[in-house]
């Protein structure tokens, strides 16, 4: 188990960017597959973006080009880089851990992540 703590949100024009990071405890974070989820208000939790412990990356089509996920297991760190924001990308972003196998069927399962963070609300304004 792995407790999972996101920071980075915030207010930003559209076409901006913003760096989303999720720092976690545990000694194994290297072991852990690592997705982000958004939530947007009044609409389900849908999948943005994963990386498997092995580097492998998987994107939500909405968001492929202009987000980037990546890890420092140095730093039991996963990142968010976002690029070209647009309104429809606000909502709450959570990260989440899943150890074990991973594909992209998987890795864009909420069901399939045991572990969550609080969540940081991201919000772009036209």
């Amino acid at each position: 188990q792995v407790q999972l703590v996101e920071s980075g949100g915030g207010l930003v024009q559209a076409g901006g960017s913003l760096r989303l990071s999720c720092a976690a405890s545990g000694r194994t974070f290297w072991d852990y597959n690592l997705g982000w989820f958004r939530q947007a208000a009044g609409k389900e939790r849908e999948f943005v973006a994963a990386i498997s412990r092995a580097i492998g990356t998987y994107y939500a089509e909405s968001v492929k080009g202009r987000f980037t996920i990546s890890r420092d297991n140095a730093k039991s760190t996963v990142y968010l880089q976002m690029n070209s924001l647009k309104p429809e990308d606000t909502a709450v972003y959570s990260c989440a851990a899943k150890p074990g196998s991973f594909n992209s069927y998987i890795a864009s399962s909420p069901r399939a992540y045991g572990d969550w963070g609080q969540g940081t609300q991201v919000t772009v304004s036209s």
